[in-house]
């Protein structure tokens, strides 16, 4: 059995241990800083479960030792502390953060390290990169990449048009911090919330914005390959105008504890969401411009037993998946890893992967004949 380490008992960290203790192959320590959380997680075969402050480095380091991988399932603001602790165990490192500070950081680990450093591996960043890199590569030359990824409910009932299925810390730092891009060739910072764009899937219409660190590494893997790289946070119409509002207006973007708290009180909680995903890529093939297009929609459904939500299946299966490439040897063993690395065939023919093509509508649109 694979010794792995899960720091974060949270919501997609119960979707990690999931999937992780059913397949057979994984015996799981789950760490996290409240009692209380852990014991709202299920006891089962090969699942034992510490009470540990995070923050203390050496205390997690010593945990961590003798297990052959680290995931982080915390908020980005951990992400550092448990990325030092991996470092000193010489563990290998995966997390699902979109937090661009510690990525940084963990990239600087990683360079002095003796094993992998992971980061991103949830679904943006993340899979998005691994589909995004993976259509790039049917040009011979580049022009227009754009990535478009939102967790909505299927059922909005209120003027946000949202309800809270993922991080909302996560949710409010992508609102709040930078967003890099690369626009006419440079690599560049470009406000959040702004550039909005609309669109129709499926006869339905959604809004898009900048948000933070959505693109992962992919910015620098396209760097002097592309004129245009972009990446936007997809939701219903509507709902960035009212998130201006609280951030700017209200300026509550410089009071991210009183905001995390009216979402969390105002906002219920859904398992009833639809992840959407779209990247579109322009370019040149054999002298024409064309232009190919990915989309996808995966919902919520039961698995093992229990429903799950769009966005936990996703994200844990993820980061599940980067796992299992790593473990078996499909991805470098040493030194910081960029999601685009893995192949898009790898990782959606690995059985945690296979969970974005299961029960969705899927289809993959080229304008001309851009093929391989």
């Amino acid at each position: 059995m694979i010794q792995i380490a899960l720091v974060g008992g949270g919501k997609i960290g119960e979707m990690i241990c999931n999937l992780l203790i059913a397949c057979g192959d994984y015996e799981l320590t789950l760490i996290d800083a409240s009692q209380k959380q852990l014991d709202q997680i299920p006891d089962r075969p090969g699942l034992s479960k510490y009470c540990l402050d995070v923050s203390d480095v050496e205390a997690l380091s010593v945990q961590l030792s003798g297990h052959f991988a680290v995931l982080s399932a915390c908020p980005y603001y951990l992400t550092l502390n448990i990325a030092r602790a991996a470092s000193r165990a010489k563990v290998h490192y995966l997390d699902l953060t979109e937090d661009i500070a510690s990525t940084r950081s963990v990239k600087e680990l990683a360079e002095i390290a003796e094993t992998a450093f992971i980061p991103q591996c949830g679904l943006a960043p993340g899979f998005i990169s691994i589909v995004a890199n993976d259509i790039t590569q049917h040009f011979d030359s580049l022009d227009t990449v754009s990535l478009r990824v939102g967790a909505l409910p299927e059922y909005p009932t209120n003027s946000l048009t949202y309800n809270l299925t993922w991080s909302t810390d996560g949710v409010i730092n992508e609102y709040c911090e930078p967003c890099i891009a690369i626009v006419n060739g440079e690599v560049t910072e470009v406000p959040p919330l702004e550039q909005r764009e609309e669109f129709s899937l499926d006869g339905i219409t959604y809004e898009s914005f900048n948000t933070s660190g959505g693109l992962g590494t992919l910015s620098e893997t396209l760097q002097g390959k592309v004129r245009n790289l972009s990446y936007q946070t997809i939701r219903y119409p509507g709902h960035r105008d009212i998130m201006k509002t609280l951030l700017h207006d209200l300026r509550l973007a410089d009071r991210r504890d009183v905001l995390k708290d009216i979402l969390e009180h105002a906002l219920p909680e859904t398992f009833q969401d639809v992840v959407v995903v779209f990247v579109s890529v322009t370019g040149n093939k054999n002298g024409r411009l064309l232009q190919e297009t990915y989309a996808n929609k995966i919902y919520s459904r039961e698995i093992n037993g229990r429903l799950c939500s769009a966005i936990q299946i996703t994200t844990a299966a993820g980061i599940c998946t980067m796992l299992d490439l790593l473990w078996e040897g499909k991805i470098p063993q040493s030194g910081f890893i960029k999601q685009e690395q893995v192949a898009l065939g790898d990782f959606l023919d690995n059985r945690f992967g296979c969970y974005y093509q299961q029960e969705t509508k899927q289809h993959r649109t080229l304008s001309g004949a851009a093929r391989r």
